[in-house]
């Protein structure tokens, strides 16, 4: 792979994590099994409700369970805006963890990948019903996964709850939610307050270059409205780029104009939308306390989307009962927003993690 080939991986995964590679293209020695559950009568928070709601998913490894039956090794893995389970087969993720003698080696552990709403091959507004799709927001989200591994897959209990960006946000809905419902949490690159400041910002200038886009004609276009997803793909390349990644695979000013010359937009403006749109409710902050599984919260020092000048991190930390907040320092090892799914900088602590929670 050239340099330009890798910037371009690194940053379409920083943030709007659109992985190129389908579960059939996935290493061998990671069988993956897919499947789909359909939640019927679905009904959103926001009222509405759809007769059958897709939620696909991926599986890697075995379900075990103990003497009463007790599901003991499922890890429930959660993917970040515009992303899919399928992100967690790239090399610098499954290798550094899902391999033979890794921390979550697919011969001990069942592994679930799901795709949330509006994501991947579950239910989405591309599918058809276009702007016409309910409203969804990440309770949705959460509640649906908890529909899938629940009853779709008959798991009464995660051994660890992992997340990543929007993922990571899901985790802190799932504590909350669901607080008896796993071993542990680890969120990896969010903060558990309702989206404000230049975060909020950078999110409505993209929502709003899609709306203005005269081609989006109310969400009912017959060719994606391109100027609006351009400007988008803008937003989403600086909100998850790393100056030092940058500068280090763009370090000359041709090669950068190049790079910007040739992105592609191969999005739905629709589903992307949508998937933005539904982090306008989150807000966990005031109900922290309820979190009671221990946690094992990550964040890196070169995140746009979460800079840690904010301070916020290490303020609504202290209110968890079992949590520990980590701010990895910049380094080789961090990829700004998209360090959380580079685990060779963040497994040690996934190990001291396991090890605390294992019965």
């Amino acid at each position: 792979m050239t340099s330009l080939a890798r910037v371009v991986s690194l940053l379409a995964a920083a943030l709007l994590a659109t992985a190129t590679a389908s579960y059939s293209q996935a290493p061998s020695k990671y069988p993956v099994t897919e499947g789909d559950y359909v939640a019927h009568g679905f009904k959103f928070t926001s009222a509405e409700q759809l007769p059958e709601l897709r939620l696909h998913y991926a599986t890697l490894g075995k379900l075990a369970r103990d003497a009463q039956g007790h599901p003991t090794n499922a890890v429930l893995i959660l993917h970040g805006t515009g992303g899919s389970g399928q992100q967690f087969l790239s090399p610098q993720f499954a290798e550094e963890l899902f391999s033979p003698g890794q921390l979550l080696d697919i011969n001990r552990y069942f592994i679930i990948l799901p795709d949330g709403i509006g994501h991947g091959k579950s239910s989405r507004p591309s599918d058809g019903m276009h702007a016409h799709f309910p409203a969804y927001d990440y309770d949705d989200m959460v509640a649906a996964q908890h529909l899938l591994v629940a009853e779709g897959l008959g798991v009464q209990h995660l051994r660890l709850i992992m997340g990543t960006s929007m993922g990571c946000m899901h985790s802190f809905v799932w504590g909350e939610t669901y607080p008896d419902f796993m071993d542990a949490l680890m969120p990896l690159a969010c903060l558990p307050v309702q989206i404000a400041g230049r975060n909020r910002l950078w999110r409505k200038m993209l929502m709003d270059a899609i709306r203005d886009d005269p081609a989006w004609k109310g969400g009912e276009y017959t060719e994606e409205p391109m100027d609006g997803l351009r400007t988008a793909e803008d937003l989403l390349v600086i909100a998850g780029g790393a100056p030092l990644v940058m500068q280090k695979t763009l370090p000359t000013r041709d090669a950068a104009d190049h790079y910007a010359e040739r992105r592609s937009v191969g999005l739905d403006a629709n589903d992307l939308l949508y998937q933005v749109n539904a982090s306008r409710n989150y807000d966990p902050s005031p109900q922290l306390e309820k979190i009671t599984a221990p946690m094992m919260w990550i964040n890196s020092a070169d995140d746009f989307i979460n800079p840690p000048e904010l301070g916020i991190a290490e303020k609504e930390s202290k209110r968890l009962k079992n949590g520990t907040f980590v701010l990895l320092p910049i380094s080789e090892l961090t990829h700004g927003h998209s360090t959380h799914t580079w685990a060779v900088a963040w497994r040690s602590y996934l190990s001291e993690l396991l090890d605390k929670t294992a019965h």
